[in-house]
């Protein structure tokens, strides 16, 4: 990045400082970071609330948040010592991590005016995340290397430069094809909608001409974007391009990715005047601010508080029953929820928490066959940042091959968010995050033995891509390297609780839709992805902020709407 871009960044980077440090390698993420501490309290936190979370992921924490703002008595339940789900952030010998997302937009600025949704519930609670403000990440292909910019003009710069006047030309034709679909897309702000016949109520408060626009172009939005492109684009490097920027948002090529999706991504990076935001606490920071806002309005946040049953009487869930903390605890602590509970684990994962015969049998063998996406593989590197270019930008994909996108090993992505905040590693040092963008298959790591030599292994085997990716831009990174935490499929089945590792579901557009937040179980409700079109933390936020306005009467959600500026 350019010096002079650097001058516009929200906030400057901190000058770096030399110190040295004795190398370390801590071997195995799964044994040694993140390692759940025995609570030091014999305290029974058996309670009643209206509403019961189990999860604090984006999702989650989104939903509780709004229904403390609606003035519920909310409490969610986290199995980690950790809030965030797979957004949590994590310390290891003064470098903090981020455990998974680090790519962000639409969270700056005055409240109003975001199609984020994240910004949206922000807002409704009051709370902001402060940012470093950029525009642009580095990509690397097989014939080159360019920067990506989410300026509409720079954006089509580069299209012409790598593509040509061809791919330029489809590009500009296809920008037009999508016009109406990204007004369609953009009638309603995620605030307004809901899963029930109430939401006629709050999208008349947008009621206009576009409202007609979008429901001319409502099966267009819920179609693969692929029947977009495939009716305007032929040029072979543009159509490989586009299908790069569908796997890395949903995990899935442009023949199975939501069109609505991408016309939102489009309409939201490449406007001319659409920025990225790095939350200078990294993905801490927005776990914080969300946290703050359940707790302000009297919500709770129950850590190392594992769920290990939703409790279901006469036909309806009316609580959780947690795990016993320790060996000694005489029983298990209960939360009873008087109006209901709403599950963020995956739809793998709510499915293991119902008791035997809860759930009508066709919604669980349905739920439990929702395809997934793989896994990741994960390097947490703390280096040595003496003699690092100076205008190094924070991120980096890396594609090693057009011939399949999907296959496992071949699309990384990496971030450097010292870039931004030195503070988050020791004076001198960096952080980086490297890993592949949802295509380690679980199949390898089914059944290993994570303290075995074959395991040990298999992991610096399968790590070697994420090495040669971060070689590409910092040729020597291995012998700056002095901390090396390394995770597998496992660690996120683990640490996250997440149903083989996975990224999340892969309901193809082409086949299948999303569910919303409705189960057949009375009084249990989902959130989170999987429940919502696409994957990662504007999805994720979307289904929390849908699943708590359902929950909500109308007239409050409306009086929500009234005080925020959309």
């Amino acid at each position: 990045m350019a010096r002079a871009l650097k001058k516009r960044l929200h906030r400057c980077r901190a000058i770096m400082t030399c110190a040295t440090a004795s190398a370390s390698t801590v071997s195995d993420l799964e044994q040694d970071v993140d390692r759940p501490q025995p609570s030091t309290s014999g305290r029974d936190r058996s309670h009643q609330t209206d509403y019961a979370v189990i999860g604090s992921g984006i999702g989650g924490l989104c939903c509780a948040a709004l229904l403390a703002k609606y003035g519920y008595r909310v409490t969610v339940c986290e199995s980690h010592y950790h809030a965030g789900g797979a957004a949590h952030s994590f310390e290891v010998k003064g470098y903090h991590f981020d455990s998974g997302p680090s790519f962000f937009a639409g969270l700056s600025g005055p409240p109003g005016g975001s199609p984020n949704p994240l910004k949206q519930v922000l807002d409704a609670i009051g709370e902001s995340v402060e940012c470093a403000i950029y525009d642009r990440w580095n990509t690397y292909t097989p014939e080159a290397d360019f920067v990506t910019a989410c300026n509409g003009q720079q954006y089509a710069a580069m299209i012409l430069q790598q593509g040509g006047p061809e791919a330029l030309a489809q590009w500009k034709r296809l920008e037009e094809e999508m016009r109406p679909l990204q007004q369609g897309a953009a009638t309603f702000p995620a605030a307004a909608l809901r899963s029930d016949l109430g939401v006629a109520l709050t999208m008349l408060r947008f009621f206009g001409p576009s409202l007609a626009k979008s429901g001319l172009v409502a099966p267009k939005l819920t179609a693969p974007f692929a029947r977009i492109v495939d009716r305007v684009v032929t040029n072979p490097w543009l159509r490989q391009f586009l299908d790069l920027e569908c796997f890395v948002l949903s995990g899935m090529l442009a023949k199975d990715t939501i069109c609505a999706e991408m016309a939102f991504m489009l309409m939201e990076r490449n406007s001319g005047n659409s920025t990225i935001d790095y939350p200078i606490d990294g993905s801490k920071g927005i776990v914080d601010a969300l946290v703050r806002g359940i707790e302000k309005y009297g919500g709770r946040v129950m850590l190392r508080a594992r769920v290990e049953e939703v409790l279901v009487e006469g036909g309806k869930a009316v609580g959780v029953r947690l795990a016993k903390r320790n060996s000694k605890q005489g029983r298990h602590e209960v939360i009873r929820a008087s109006r209901a509970v709403v599950s963020n684990a995956s739809v793998w994962d709510t499915q293991k928490l119902l008791p035997r015969g809860a759930a009508p049998a066709k919604w669980q063998q349905e739920s439990l066959a929702t395809p997934m996406t793989g896994s990741f593989m994960h390097l947490h590197l703390g280096i040595d940042a003496e003699g690092l270019p100076e205008d190094l930008d924070i991120h980096h994909l890396v594609v090693n091959s057009w011939e399949d996108l999907e296959a496992p090993q071949n699309v990384c992505i990496a971030s450097i968010p010292t870039v931004f905040n030195a503070s988050l590693a020791p004076p001198g040092k960096a952080v980086v995050h490297a890993y592949t963008a949802g295509n380690e298959p679980y199949s390898l790591w089914e059944g290993q033995d994570t303290h075995s030599k074959k395991y040990k292994q298999l992991k610096e085997e399968r790590s070697q891509c994420l090495w040669q990716a971060l070689e590409r831009f910092i040729p020597d990174v291995r012998d700056r390297t002095e901390l090396t935490l390394t995770g597998t499929p496992l660690t996120h089945e683990r640490f996250l609780n997440r149903h083989k590792g996975t990224y999340g579901a892969a309901i193809s557009a082409a086949s299948g839709s999303f569910p919303g937040p409705q189960t057949p179980i009375p009084g249990l409700y989902r959130c989170g992805d999987s429940c919502a079109p696409g994957i990662g933390v504007p999805a994720a936020a979307a289904s929390g902020m849908i699943t708590a306005n359902t929950l909500a009467p109308v007239w409050k959600h409306l009086q929500l709407l009234d005080s925020l500026v959309l």
